[in-house]
């Protein structure tokens, strides 16, 4: 799930400018092994692909069958445990990471339908996972683009 939210908001646009760690072959490097993957230039490449199809599912500007190419070869194998079942995925090693991503999605819109979504800030490129009782979060971050947003709501109705 962390991988999922970190992956989106792997792209934020701070001050007009977007900071991209995945674009740096160092940074984005550190980025997939901090979460698990290997760092290589092909993961790199399948990592954007994801974040990019996500993006653009969560935003309603694209389908799920958008995500068949980060899918092709892949599969989940059941394999019988002592305490239950466990699911093995066998997938390409530079593949690996982004399905798991794909997977955590896949498994927040079983769970918590429309809980993940883009900021409702329109500068803001970031999403957020709604974990409220409500489910009304609307800001990534109350501190920043919620305060944004209410400072100019109330800008507008004192002048």
């Amino acid at each position: 799930m962390d991988a999922l939210l970190d992956l989106l908001n792997s792209r934020p646009v701070l001050d007009g400018v977007e900071h991209d760690a995945l674009a740096d072959p160092e940074a984005g490097r550190r980025w997939a092994r901090e979460h698990g993957g290997d760092g290589s230039a092909a993961e790199l490449a399948r990592l954007r692909d994801a974040r990019d199809i996500l993006g653009g599912i969560v935003r309603g500007e694209l389908v799920p069958a958008a995500l068949s190419p980060l899918l092709d070869g892949v599969r989940r194998i059941p394999e019988p445990a002592a305490d239950g079942l466990r699911w093995s995925l066998e997938t390409p090693p530079h593949a690996r990471l982004p399905v798991e991503v794909v997977l955590a999605w896949a498994e927040t819109e079983q769970r918590a339908p429309g809980r993940l979504r883009p900021c409702a800030d329109d500068e803001c490129r970031l999403f957020l996972l709604d974990r409220s009782r409500a489910g009304q979060a609307r800001w990534c971050s109350m501190a920043t683009c919620g305060n944004r947003a209410k400072a100019r709501r109330h800008y507008e109705r004192t002048h």
